[in-house]
């Protein structure tokens, strides 16, 4: 019964219910760590993920991508040199943040730390099995763009062998400097990267996914 829960709180979430805006970020968060999907429907040099229903992808280089809402802006890093070398990453709750804990799994390690932003929104770092999303939202959206960032995160799997031949390119420097998902952004230097991508996708229609 595990691998139905993330699809059945991404339904409750796509038809409106407002019981994922009360439920219990940690138990929305349990869901998704321990749910077996096994559907991936978006596939990237070495790995690939599930896409919910309600996100589409409005950029992608294979490793840095822009995910939209209908509301919001969602930034994916992957890393997958610090995957093919099991980098080791210990996170120290923030007792200072609006909400900060570590997630593990198995052998998948993370965290998640939500801070004040500006303007009444709150910035969501998601770090898990070596990909990060960050997004700005309101509070009364948090637990839904929670869920949609784990639902794509904890949904990641990745080809050892599609890494291990990519990472023999000489290129791959420009893999290895593109963003560092083990920092936390917190609240001065929001997605510097990431926002120069925004601004010269703009002219570009999203690719719905369905």
């Amino acid at each position: 019964m595990k691998k139905v829960f993330l699809l059945s709180i991404i339904l409750v979430l796509l038809t409106g219910c407002t019981s994922i805006k009360s439920d219990n970020l940690d138990n929305i968060i349990n869901k998704a760590l321990n749910s077996t999907l096994v559907t991936r429907n978006t596939n990237r040099v070495g790995y690939r993920y599930y896409l919910p229903k309600g996100l589409s992808i409005r950029y992608s280089d294979n490793y840095n991508e822009i995910f939209t809402s209908e509301k919001y802006t969602y930034y994916l890093y992957v890393d997958i040199v610090s995957y093919n070398s099991k980098i080791e990453y210990t996170y120290n709750k923030n007792n200072n943040a609006y909400y900060s804990r570590t997630l593990t799994l198995d052998d998948k390690k993370g965290y998640i730390e939500i801070n004040n932003y500006k303007n009444n929104q709150y910035l969501i770092e998601i770090m898990y099995n070596y990909a990060k999303i960050e997004v700005i939202v309101y509070e009364s959206d948090i637990n839904s763009s929670v869920l949609y960032a784990m639902s794509v995160l904890s949904s990641i799997m990745y080809n050892d062998n599609v890494i291990e031949s990519y990472l023999k390119i000489d290129d791959m420097e420009e893999v290895e400097e593109s963003f560092n998902i083990f920092e936390i952004t917190g609240s001065d230097n929001y997605l510097e990267f990431a926002t120069d991508e925004e601004t010269n996708d703009e002219k570009n229609d999203p690719d719905y996914i369905k």
